[in-house]
């Protein structure tokens, strides 16, 4: 059986791609430990950072903002509610639809390791111009809708 031979095309893709992953997992660790410090995964402190700057939200909201499965969402819901950094609230109107509320635990721990973190978000970007993370943003939203320009 012969070797699969990508074209020039695809050979840019793949090497492209290779690159973002690497880019991705290297920032992610960078920043993993911090967050892990403060006794959290990557998605509580997800949750926890999106209820901070949006506010209350549903969990379907909050799933979307970070990327995650309403399997997933809801026990890492579970689990910060253990810990008492967020509360469920049932809507009388609709008992269907649950909101997610920072506590005050909750609030409290993010605003003491989020700045810390975007100080080290900072950090890490500086290695681009500002023009060039204004690109790199511009590209990530380009590749990430699929829509051109």
């Amino acid at each position: 059986m012969r070797k699969f031979e990508p074209n020039a095309n695809e050979r840019l893709a793949l090497g492209t791609l290779v690159k973002l992953a690497r880019a991705e997992e290297s920032v992610s660790s960078k920043l993993r430990g911090g967050i892990l410090n403060a006794g959290l995964t990557e998605s509580q402190f997800g949750v926890l950072e999106v209820l901070y700057f949006k506010g209350p939200l549903c969990q379907r909201a909050i799933g979307e903002k970070i990327l995650k499965t309403s399997g997933n969402i809801t026990m890492v819901i579970d689990n910060l509610e253990k810990r008492q950094l967020v509360r469920r609230e049932r809507s009388q109107e609709d008992r269907r639809h649950v909101t997610i509320y920072l506590t005050e635990q909750g609030e409290a721990l993010i605003h003491e390791i989020f700045p810390g973190h975007a100080a080290e978000v900072r950090s890490i970007m500086q290695v681009l111009t500002e023009d060039e993370q204004r690109e790199l943003g511009r590209l990530c939203r380009k590749l990430g809708k699929q829509e051109p320009d």
